[in-house]
């Protein structure tokens, strides 16, 4: 299995350029199947889960075409077939066929979705809402079978502004009658670039991007067209290290208003950086200073940040704390920075980081995507030589992260 090594102390310089995000292109992909023949999505990023969602659309008989990063979908011979447990299990986002499966052809037959381990994250708040629409629901070794006569538009409430929740909802409600209102709906800008996609298919909605979406019922569905927003996750991750180890480091591409949260906290470090709507640069910040942060559901400081931020943290003089409000077990990652010489302790969902630390190298075994990028940040700020297991966890959340920060200098290599 190959492994990542990873050596620290270089400084970074250069230009990143964002992919499309991983969040918005695993929703894309099986919102397509609400086409009747074909739609185009551009800028896919190249990463393990696109490569799994294409791997189901082959067991729906779609057909598909490559070129770079855009991918036509062809649905016209598209079939109705269970999504077997070997393709469901490899990644979260599987769940967004129940959706578009259930407005197609009122039945879905699905195995419980995986994706990394950080904590509880059941879907209740799907099926509950597959429910109010009219839907069937049940659970069969380790099966969802979720059936319907017909689906009937109503007034859901969400009772976690939940994003998987608010697309997959959104996606059924194309398929009923009448009018559907999610309320307490998630505001991510992934939500807007999958409503985005499916107003350009021919469906009505309004609200996405605020806490109420409204949809209206529609059959007529057919040639959508999208690109895929700039990833920002992958965005606050590189600009994250440019705080660690950068100079004059420029991240490209980015959507700057996505990332608001993350860039008040480097502020209040004291990470100074130059920016404008699509690009920032900076570098490394030689007197980072303690503070503290709560995750929150956009546009809150994204739990998807917290595990990179905690890198940050670890180099910051004084006292620091992470309240973590998403996910129970996203703190596995900061144990392993103890390894490489952090002074991290957690008690529930809190995590107190002490620095200013020097790290230095280990050998660690990534526990879910962004840990993995965590320990990665802390590889490439640690004396001597880290070496990362288990990095398929990081390629499928991260498109071509060993030649991109290659290119900026740093020393990192994939081995065998």
């Amino acid at each position: 299995m190959p492994k990542l090594k990873v050596t620290g102390g270089n400084l970074l310089s250069g230009t990143i350029e964002i992919s499309g995000a991983k969040n918005s292109a695993v929703a894309l992909l099986p919102a397509a199947l609400l086409c009747k023949t074909k739609s185009t999505i551009f800028k896919v990023p190249k990463i393990r889960d696109i490569e799994y969602l294409l791997k189901i659309l082959k067991v729906l008989n779609c057909d598909y075409n490559v070129i770079e990063d855009e991918i036509i979908i062809d649905t016209t011979n598209l079939k109705n077939a269970p999504i077997p447990e070997e393709l469901s299990e490899q990644m979260r986002a599987s769940y967004y066929f129940m959706g578009t499966l259930l407005s197609r052809f009122k039945h879905v037959e699905i195995s419980f979705p995986g994706g990394c381990v950080i904590g509880a994250r059941p879907i209740d708040l799907h099926i509950k809402g597959f429910e109010a629409l009219g839907a069937k629901v049940e659970l069969i070794r380790n099966k969802y079978i979720i059936h319907a006569e017909k689906l009937i538009g109503t007034r859901i409430y969400l009772d976690f502004a939940s994003v998987g929740a608010t697309i997959n909802l959104m996606l059924a409600a194309t398929g009923a009658e009448g009018e559907t209102i999610i309320e307490n709906a998630a505001r991510e800008p992934e939500i807007v670039n999958v409503a985005s996609f499916l107003i350009s298919m021919g469906c009505k909605i309004t609200g996405a991007g605020t806490s109420t979406i409204i949809i209206e019922g529609n059959k007529e569905i057919d040639n959508g067209v999208t690109e895929v927003f700039p990833d920002r996750i992958e965005a606050a991750t590189y600009v994250i290290l440019g705080a660690l180890a950068g100079d004059n480091l420029t991240i490209k591409g980015l959507i700057k208003d996505h990332i608001n949260a993350i860039l008040i906290k480097l502020k209040d470090v004291g990470v100074e950086f130059t920016a404008n709507e699509t690009e920032i640069t900076l570098s490394k910040c030689q007197n980072p200073k303690a503070t503290n942060i709560t995750t929150q559901v956009y546009p809150g400081f994204p739990t998807d940040a917290q595990q990179p931020f905690t890198v940050l943290l670890t180099q910051a003089k004084g006292e620091s704390t992470i309240t973590e409000t998403i996910y129970e077990s996203r703190y596995i990652s900061a144990g392993l920075l103890k390894e490489m010489g952090a002074n991290t302790t957690s008690s529930g969902n809190i995590l107190k980081v002490i620095g200013k630390t020097p790290l230095h190298g280990a050998e660690l075994y990534v526990p879910d995507l962004r840990g993995g990028a965590a320990l990665l940040l802390a590889g490439l700020i640690a004396d001597g030589e880290t070496i990362l297991d288990n990095i398929s966890l990081i390629l499928r959340g991260y498109e071509d992260i060993v030649e991109k920060l290659t290119n900026v200098g740093a020393k990192i290599e994939i081995i065998e």
